[in-house]
């Protein structure tokens, strides 16, 4: 069966272009004019990726997304205005696995979907572990739940990897690079302000006071490592 990809953008000529280029590639095309429409189309032909722009009619692509990271872990490319950071950076956030910005070369586009599908085939193909704990913090890669002194953590797909990496090589130092490269790829074309965000999102999640963190700790002028916390130190979380 062809790889499926569900292309959401409400300006037809947009849908058409890249619908010509993914299908000389191979891929199978589905499209959506609207937010209603994308996540209708998303439940029932269940894509293996989404392109999804922000600006839509009704509900807007940022909508989409966080409604669709509820429900699937299906890799979303976004599509993006020029200058529009914010919205990227916000996108990242929901669970979006990259963006692109308009207006963007065809061929990139392509180039974005191969990278983020080959991410994502790596993670389905890795062997299942046994639950991760460090401190209060308790991570199980088969059933995707992170959970903080016995209590559910909500973590977006992105999170999760990040965090199982922390979890797996306790006190080890990861530069930015290598988490930009490890977790996003080589083709991602971001700045280590992706990871940055992604670290101070995922202290608010597990710290008691993410501006002194216990867990995720800064190693001025390198990157971040993961330590448990000492048993001295109390837990204040209510």
């Amino acid at each position: 069966m062809p790889t499926r990809i569900l292309v959401v953008d409400d300006e037809p000529h947009i849908v058409e272009l890249v619908r010509y280029n993914l299908l000389q590639e191979g891929f199978e095309v589905l499209a959506a004019g609207d937010g209603e429409g994308a996540l209708a189309k998303a439940r029932s032909e269940r894509p293996d990726l989404i392109v999804l722009d922000i600006m839509l009619p009704g509900v807007d692509g940022l909508e989409v997304c966080r409604t669709l990271r509820r429900e699937t872990s299906v890799p979303i490319i976004m599509l993006t205005a020029k200058g529009g950071e914010l919205e990227r950076v916000v996108g990242l956030e929901l669970g979006a696995d990259d963006y692109v910005t308009k207006p963007f070369s065809p061929r990139e586009l392509v180039a974005r979907v191969r990278a983020v599908l080959r991410r994502r085939a790596r993670e389905v193909a890795s062997p299942a572990a046994e639950p991760l704990e460090v401190g209060a913090l308790r991570l199980d890669p088969t059933t995707h739940e992170v959970t903080l002194d016995a209590r559910p953590v909500d973590l977006t797909a992105r999170e999760f990897e990040l965090l199982r990496l922390f979890m797996r090589h306790p006190n080890r130092v990861f530069t930015r690079d290598f988490l930009l490269e490890h977790l996003w790829g080589y083709d991602f074309y971001g700045s280590t302000r992706t990871v940055d965000m992604h670290v101070s999102r995922l202290r608010e999640k597990i710290e008691d006071e993410p501006v002194e963190p216990t867990y995720i700790m800064t190693v001025r002028g390198v990157g971040y490592k993961l330590r448990a916390p000492t048993a001295s130190r109390k837990r204040v979380r209510a």
